[in-house]
């Protein structure tokens, strides 16, 4: 293989990338796919395609559907819990209005999170008032799966408690039996099950706070090819925004080179680009499994995405539609 260092993926030549494919078209023929194992279908925000993201509803969902994991996102409430929410703000996804940040728990419980999307729930999910998910209730559907499961934690930065987010989260983690050294949680009745948990962020200083504690295969660089769409919703809000516009657009691309390089490094056991990143650079994805790194891509929710990305060889698939992706990979 050419690429005999771990370097910025700016810094590898091209003539580096394109002479590993060699020995991985070989791989990646009939036979191998034969022998191959199935991606695992990681739940994004739950079954969120079918029921509000983030809500027990959608978890309950995944879990039935048979999703391999959940893949929750997490802030820090004023009063100190770890809250399953992907927005900084309660606006979008809730009948309410403000930052999660400057709300408590109770203020949070008192919100329908539901009705935005689904108004009558099935009875069988609960009540509108248990929708609301903390970390320890989604712990607490894991461990009684009743089989092993993971749980993909992403960490939303900037937050305004900066690694308090992850010190809760870790706190709460190791009430339920978390071992840090193999990343799991005991569960089932006898602990014959195990819950899998990796840890993930678009912010590399996350992972590396994380670092001191996680084992480097538990932690999952996340990033995504930086358009000007998604310039202009970082900037939207922001005074002056036309000025500041290169200053974000330079730190954006800058921060996903610095995922890529923990990656490169080793520093990050796992790369989670998205699909577009994924399939506009395949040399690199190829070269990532090609030396036995994880790769978790999102949000894989049409069959054609997951074709490709099985045929990249890719491991780990993050979906809205757990059931249609499951069908999908085990076809």
């Amino acid at each position: 293989m050419a690429i005999t260092h771990a370097r910025p993926l700016g810094r590898i030549p091209a003539a580096a990338l394109h002479t590993i494919p060699e020995d991985l078209d070989l791989a990646t023929g009939p036979e191998h796919r034969l022998r191959r194992r199935r991606p695992r279908v990681f739940a994004h925000r739950g079954a969120s395609g079918l029921f509000p993201e983030h809500s027990r509803a959608a978890y309950m969902r995944a879990i039935a559907e048979g999703a391999d994991g959940l893949e929750i996102d997490l802030h820090l409430s004023r009063d100190g819990e770890a809250i399953c929410l992907h927005d900084p703000t309660v606006n979008r996804t809730s009948n309410g209005h403000g930052a999660v940040a400057d709300m408590t728990l109770s203020q949070l419980r008192a919100l329908d999170v539901v009705s935005w999307k689904t108004p009558r729930l099935p009875a069988h999910y609960g009540s509108t008032s248990q929708q609301l998910m903390t970390l320890q209730d989604t712990l607490e559907l894991l461990v009684d799966a009743g089989r092993d499961i993971g749980l993909a934690v992403e960490f939303k930065h900037p937050s305004p408690y900066g690694n308090r987010l992850e010190e809760r989260a870790l706190q709460v983690l190791l009430s339920f039996g978390w071992d840090p050294e193999t990343s799991t949680i005991p569960a089932g009745d006898q602990g014959q099950y195990r819950v899998y948990v990796s840890f993930m962020s678009f912010y590399p200083g996350s992972l590396r706070y994380l670092a001191e504690t996680v084992s480097t295969e538990a932690l999952c660089a996340l990033f995504t090819t930086v358009t000007e769409s998604h310039v202009t919703k970082r900037i939207h809000h922001l005074r002056f925004s036309a000025a500041l516009r290169p200053v974000v657009a330079a730190v954006m691309r800058g921060t996903v080179k610095d995922s890529e390089s923990m990656v490169w490094n080793r520093q990050a056991g796992l790369a989670g680009p998205s699909v577009e990143y994924s399939l506009e650079h395949k040399a690199e994805i190829k070269a990532w499994v090609a030396r036995g790194t994880r790769l978790r891509v999102w949000t894989v929710d049409s069959v054609s995405d997951a074709q490709a990305l099985v045929e990249l060889g890719v491991q780990e698939l993050t979906t809205n539609y757990p059931a249609r992706i499951l069908r999908t990979v085990a076809a």
